[in-house]
């Protein structure tokens, strides 16, 4: 009996100390600042995004008779690619292999400088930028690196424990910000940016996600990012869509990993020499593929895609070229070196897939679209929970849960066989070997500086 007394009074002085500790409160208060900062920033953004494909839309678009088109895309893409490369090195692409890479950069205390306060403004600045070019990207990628570097920021300035758990964090709830889609975020999580549970990162991960969530619902409101699907699957008269939407989207989701991966590593060996003025030549020739396919497309395949793959979701048929164009321009963007997301895009380019499969196979539109996004987006990120779950979360449809699974697996399955290698961790390797080769180069001692021989 003493000693439970003797136990009480311990638990109870200890827990007295902890609430009164200013350092512990200096640290909740940080993490707290930095979680509702992620959801403040990733709401800002969205609003900015829109904005920026709403001036695109109206004043480049229809500007010169689309020929407009063709001078801004290049000349933007290009300008993209400098600016990044002047200042704001390793804000370039989805923003996703980055903070892996940060993660795995345990002995670098900037993460190979790839989680700054300067990558947070140039990845929005430049995202909203390419956005206003036409260019086939999405701010969710990026919102995860933002995410990311806020938190980041945060363990530096308060001293928090669990810095790569922090890191975890922050992605997921940059996810969770960008869809409104708690869930998915949490999910990515584990699956997508760790491939492991840890139990020690959990509760860093739930609260960042929750608090993060409530500002970003603060600002925006309640929504479903697709809106709200009513859309049943009958099975087994539908699983012959199940079957076509998930081995589709996993033969095409491998196909396009492969493109960006083998593209990607040829790029960096063309831009050895010269990487500045290569780079802005890549840059713009992606624009100008951009801008002529988006034309050739009536104008529906640049920007994330967003309308269209709601439209689809909603019943609408989308024809062939929308998909083939979608497919085509997001690989163009994705290798241009500018920064921007792949999630938005990729969604579209599987609702394209599924609403031209549906109709193939005179099935509903609507619930094709679905199928075909599930299956795709698991091809591209070999992530079948993260792909499930986030579209259940955007498109308010559970009754759907069996057939959207299945899809999403069977995406995942057929794309591990033709791309074993999943693209996001393939893309991070490249940013962990670029942050070694650097603190290599900068341990070595300078050269001595030869002397002039003596004039005779």
């Amino acid at each position: 009996m003493r000693t439970m007394r003797i136990s009480r009074s311990a638990m109870w002085r200890r827990s007295r100390a902890m609430v009164n500790s200013r350092r512990l409160w200096k640290t909740r208060l940080v993490f707290w600042l930095g979680a509702l900062a992620i959801g403040a920033i990733g709401a800002g953004f969205a609003i900015a995004a829109d904005y920026a494909q709403e001036f695109f839309a109206r004043y480049v678009l229809p500007g010169a008779g689309g020929w407009l088109v063709l001078a801004v895309a290049p000349l933007g893409f290009a300008l993209s690619a400098l600016i990044v490369n002047l200042w704001f090195p390793g804000a370039q692409g989805s923003g996703i292999p980055q903070a892996i890479a940060a993660r795995h950069l345990r002995d670098d205390p900037r993460r190979g400088g790839l989680l700054t306060l300067r990558i947070i403004f140039g990845k929005i600045f430049l995202t909203v930028f390419g956005l206003a070019c036409g260019a086939s990207i999405g701010r969710e990628g990026p919102t995860v690196q933002v995410g990311a570097s806020i938190m980041a920021q945060a363990a530096r300035i308060g001293n928090l424990a669990h810095r790569r758990g922090l890191i975890l964090a922050g992605s997921a709830a940059g996810i969770a910000a960008a869809f409104n889609t708690p869930l998915a975020g949490i999910v990515f999580a584990i699956e997508e940016m760790s491939r492991a549970y840890q139990a020690r990162t959990n509760g860093l991960v739930l609260s960042t996600v929750i608090i993060a969530g409530l500002s970003s619902l603060g600002i925006l409101g309640s929504y479903t990012y697709y809106g709200i699907s009513k859309e049943v699957a009958h099975l087994p008269a539908d699983l012959p869509l199940v079957l076509v939407c998930g081995l589709g989207g996993g033969v095409f989701g491998a196909l396009f990993s492969r493109l960006v991966i083998s593209t990607t590593r040829r790029i960096r060996r063309f831009k050895g020499m010269g990487p500045r003025r290569r780079a802005m030549i890549i840059a713009g020739t992606a624009g100008l593929v951009t801008a002529l396919v988006g034309l050739a497309c009536g104008g529906e395949v640049f920007g994330t895609g967003y309308a269209q793959a709601r439209a689809a979701v909603e019943g609408e048929t989308l024809s062939i070229s929308f998909f083939i164009g979608k497919f085509v321009t997001t690989l163009a963007a994705t290798v241009s070196g500018i920064p921007g997301g792949l999630f938005a895009p990729s969604l579209s380019v599987g609702a394209g897939l599924g609403a031209a499969l549906g109709a193939l196979l005179g099935s509903s539109i609507g619930l094709a679209a679905i199928l075909g996004m599930a299956g795709y987006f698991a091809g591209v990120t070999q992530a079948p929970m993260t792909a499930f779950v986030i579209i259940f979360e955007m498109t308010g449809n559970h009754d759907d849960v069996i057939a959207i699974m299945a899809a999403a697996m069977l995406g995942y399955g057929t794309s591990r066989i033709i791309q074993p290698e999943p693209l996001y961790h393939a893309l991070s390797r490249l940013f962990i070997a670029d942050a070694l080769r650097a603190r290599r180069a900068a341990a070595q001692p300078p050269k001595p500086r030869e002397e002039a021989p003596p004039s005779a």
